[in-house]
């Protein structure tokens, strides 16, 4: 029966990074990017990927938009960028209309799994011409006149505190890191969408909230694995790595997998993760020891395949 169960989880994430989801993802040229195998590289240097710190990266579900984060290295802003295809071409990165505002920062986009809504982090507030406050989940709504204006998500997801990277799955729940106020530790926590509306969040297992501080989790669609960036899961190690757990066959969860050098480097400077919506490619921040500012790099999916393989995943 273990090997039965062994089996099934193995096609489960065979089909997770390869197949998930019916939309038809014809516009995923990538801006004509020379596909990574399983080597990272570094994406679209000089559009996407240029001098200043880079992360955040998400692609609308057919393909045809990539939304990024952009900031100067001393952190006094940060906005949201997009390129666009249209008319057989990609567009030059201009500013998302809904983070035009320099007061505030916005930044950590995400497409909802329909791809009408965009999903971000601000720290601006409800009232227009507040000072910033802590950083909540907002969202936007697409129409033909292009994206709303920002709708702060509430409680009770956000709160006193703060609330950063938001990521779904195929049923809309909602994985997102939460910092309760006045605590500087971060927590996972999850949000079953039901019935268009988000329940009451819950701390996830130790195994998703591992290390001495975690934040900004990737939730893969189905759920079949989460990509965690923790600090002190293992006591040699100094900075954050990424992490990987896998969701077993009685709805447990693994215990943290270090993802290798693939994804980490000796520094240790690497939270932010996301995979594209042909599972075929996984887009993670990643500081190299040449360079002080943050990358996006990309990698072919196949590596986490590997990963789960030879931890009897």
């Amino acid at each position: 029966m273990k090997t039965i169960f062994k089996s099934i989880f193995i096609l489960v994430i065979s089909v997770t990074v390869s197949c998930t989801g019916t939309n038809n993802h014809k516009n995923l040229t990538y801006l004509g990017q020379r596909p990574p195998g399983d080597t990272a590289l570094l994406f679209a240097p000089g559009v996407i990927s240029d001098d200043t710190p880079n992360r955040d990266l998400t692609i609308s579900p057919e393909g045809s938009e990539i939304y990024f984060r952009v900031s100067d290295t001393a952190y006094k802003f940060s906005y949201i960028a997009f390129v666009k295809f249209f008319n057989g071409e990609w567009s030059t990165p201009k500013r998302a209309s809904f983070c035009s505002d320099d007061r505030y920062k916005y930044l950590e986009p995400i497409f909802s799994p329909d791809g009408n809504r965009l999903y971000f982090v601000s720290d601006m507030p409800i009232v227009n011409g507040d000072e910033p406050k802590d950083e909540d989940i907002w969202y936007v709504i697409r129409s033909d006149d292009g994206w709303s204006s920002p709708v702060n998500l509430g409680a009770p997801v956000n709160t006193d505190g703060g609330e950063f990277f938001p990521s779904f799955t195929n049923d809309g729940d909602l994985y997102f890191t939460r910092n309760e106020q006045g605590v500087r530790i971060s927590n996972i926590f999850k949000s079953e969408f039901n019935n268009g509306v988000f329940s009451q969040p819950i701390k996830l297992p130790d195994e998703i909230n591992c290390g001495v501080d975690r934040f900004n989790a990737y939730v893969s669609p189905d759920e079949a694995f989460v990509v965690i960036p923790a600090v002190g899961v293992e006591k040699e190690r100094r900075g954050a790595f990424y992490y990987i757990v896998f969701r077993n066959g009685d709805g447990t969860w693994s215990n943290p997998i270090n993802m290798g050098e693939e994804f980490n480097t000796t520094i240790g400077r690497g939270w932010s993760f996301y995979i594209s919506p042909d599972q075929k490619y996984a887009f993670f921040m990643m500081t190299t020891p040449e360079k002080k500012n943050s990358d996006i790099f990309w990698i072919s999916t196949d590596v986490i395949k590997r990963i789960a393989l030879e931890n009897g995943h």
